[in-house]
This record gives C-alpha cells, structure tokens and sequence, in this order.
C-alpha cells in the first residue's frame, strides 16, 4: 500500500470513531452459558464469530431443516421456476405426513405463497412435503437438491434426507453450517426475508401462532425458525437488527421453549452489548495501488469485489490494522475483477479477517516502447 493511501485509510477510520462517538474500549465478558447441545452467534454482514459452544457437532436440526426447505423454493421462484400464486395440488402422501402440520386436505389446491406461509409459520410437514414434490417431483428427490445446494453454501458438516426434519441417523446439520444458510437466506431473498417476521397464519379455518416467542420479546428479532422433536430438544434460530448491526444466534437442544428463547435472546444482547460492527470498505473501493508492468496505464486500484464489514469488542474498531499482501510483478494484460492479492485485517496482531483484493478495471498491453522499457526494468530488478 502507498503510503498516501496508509494515511488516508488509518485517517478514515479515526473519523469513524469520532462520527460514531465511540471513545474507550470496555473489557469484554465471557459470553453467557446455558444449557444447549451447541451454540453460535455470528455477525451477519462480517460473518464473524462472537461466541460459540461446539459448533461444528453434528446434531439433530428437527424443524430448523425448513429453513433449507423454503431457501430452494425462494430460488426457485427467483428463477422463474416457481411463482408465488402457482396452485399445487396436495398428494395423499402430504396431508398424511404426521408432526406439526397446516393442515391441508388431500386433492386441495394450494398456492405456492400459503405453502411457504405454512412451512415457515405454522411449521407445517404437510406443507413442506407438499412443495418438495411439486419442485423435485418426490422428497426424496427434493433432498438430493437440499444437498446440492449445501453444498454450494458450504455447508459441509451437514446432510438431509427430508424437507421437514423427521428424525433419520442420516439427517444432521452444524450450527455453523445454519448459519451459512441464514445469511444465505437474509442476503439472497430479502423480498421473502419478512415472512419469517410474521406472527400468525390463517388456513383453513386455523389459526397458528409463530412459535418463535422472540417476536414477541423483542422488537429487533425478524426471524427465523424454532425446531423440535424430543430426541432434538428445543432449537431456535434467530436473528436482529439494532442500528444497522445485525446478529444471527443459533441454539441448538434445549430443554424447553422457554430455554430456547431466553438463550438466544442472552446471546443477541451480548452481542450487541459488547461488539461493534462497522464497514471498512465498498465494493468497488479502491484500497491499494500497484503498478502493472507492461500496461497501458501506469497504476491499477485493487479493492474488493464485496463491502468489507469487520466486527470487533466495542471501542476497538480505532486499534484494528489493514495490510494488503499483492504479487510483486503485476504483468500486463490484466482483467478486472481477477484476484490479484489479499488483504488483512487484524487486531492486537491477531487477524480478524482477509479479504480477496481484485483488480478493479482492465489492464491492456502497452505499446512496443512500453513493454521494452519495462522488461529492461525488471531484468535490472532481478
């Protein structure tokens, strides 16, 4: 990094402390304990990680699996496989499915927008059994694509056998892979994301309560799925938005509803009682300069292709340090957009985060004299 540039970033984010009043770092507690199978509670726009308790276990997810369930059906309805009012029409296999339910008759038609009501406020197996057949034909088929697109999350410590969450040796997820998919699902389909807020539907005459007490507790809380099944215990994800810093908490195998909703709020208010998140950079930002050797142009800007969030104790985002880490021989042509370093972002010497740094427009050759003089150059430098 030019040193220019050094002055101008480590000057952006002293003005960023003082805009936002923040003036001494506060020591950090321990983050609360309960009594869970696991835990996590990560930043949604930094994906960072502020407290957790075996993470990485695979457990038994019981309904928090419609979360997966309703994330494809989102897709397909952004890629024009699916629309929202397209009636489906419910199989004998559907309305028997047992557990929680919508209660949908059998030959009924339903829209694909009550079925998602059902699936993420009612919790409905019915419903959820009902939309996998009508996008992969079968449930079993249906969890071939909820693999594929885990997969794709990178959630690799988890597997799925149903789109509802019954019990099976081989359907298990990480609370690190769920909340891969919760970022995933807010990021993806924020037009959709308010039908987890939603308190209660009406169908068939029913009426079901969102069994997600946090609604209710909490003004910030907006979502997003309670699971259950007695050898799963009690599981809530959730997640909040205060000032503009959003947390997803994953609880998994409590005792109670109760226990379940009173771990997770612990876990929000400690997040954002002691943590600050804030955004280091744009996309498309210039955050480094270097020189392509045998260009047209005589400096290329590196930035990332994402806004870069960092999320640290509360008062500390002014002790944070940034270095980018860039080949030493840039050679002409160059695309925008190809990866061409990496930047890190560390506090008290410990890294917090790297980002990818890309080029951020198109290098072409130089002319002829260019070239020459530069290849000159970098023979004497070798």
């Amino acid at each position: 990094m030019t040193r220019p540039l050094l002055a101008s970033v480590v000057a952006g984010i002293v003005a960023l402390i003082h805009s936002t009043g923040v003036t001494a770092a506060m020591p950090t507690p321990e983050p609360p304990r309960f009594d869970a199978t696991s835990f996590l509670l990560v930043d949604f726009h930094s994906g960072q990680e502020l407290a957790s308790q075996d993470p990485d276990m695979r457990v038994e997810p019981a309904s928090i699996t419609k979360l997966m369930t309703s994330y494809i059906a989102f897709s397909e309805v952004k890629k024009g496989n699916l629309s929202l009012d397209e009636q489906v029409t419910i199989s004998e296999n559907a309305w028997r499915t047992g557990g929680s339910r919508m209660f949908v008759e059998v030959g009924s038609s339903v829209s694909v927008e009550n079925l998602l009501r059902g699936v993420i406020i009612q919790s409905g197996n019915d419903a959820s059994v009902a939309l996998a057949e009508h996008i992969a034909g079968s449930e079993s088929a249906f969890a071939e694509w909820m693999n594929s697109y885990a997969r794709d999350l990178g959630m690799t410590g988890s597997h799925f056998v149903n789109a509802t969450g019954w019990p099976d040796p081989d359907h298990y997820v990480t609370a690190r892979d769920i909340t891969a998919l919760a970022r995933a699902l807010i990021r993806d389909f924020p037009e959709h994301y308010e039908l987890y807020s939603e308190k209660v539907f009406e169908y068939n005459n029913i009426k079901q309560y969102n069994r997600n007490k946090l609604l209710w507790r909490d003004e910030s809380v907006d979502g997003l799925k309670t699971g259950h099944t007695e050898s799963a215990g009690y599981c809530l994800v959730s997640s909040a938005e205060r000032d503009g810093m959003r947390l997803i908490s994953v609880v998994l195998g409590t005792e109670s509803e109760n226990a379940r909703a009173s771990a997770s709020q612990s876990l929000l208010n400690y997040g954002f009682r002691f943590f600050d998140t804030r955004r280091l950079y744009e996309a498309g930002e210039p955050i480094t300069t270097v020189r392509p050797w045998k260009g047209a142009f005589d400096s290329l800007d590196l930035g990332s292709q994402h806004d870069l969030y960092v999320t640290v104790p509360r008062g500390r985002i002014g002790d944070i340090t940034v270095e980018p880490e860039v080949a030493d021989q840039l050679i002409a042509p160059l695309q925008g957009g190809t990866v061409l370093g990496e930047l890190h972002v560390a506090l008290d010497g410990e890294r917090i985060t790297s980002e990818p740094l890309v080029a951020l427009r198109d290098v072409p050759k130089g002319g002829l004299w260019r070239q020459l003089v530069d290849e000159i150059r970098l023979l004497i430098a070798r």
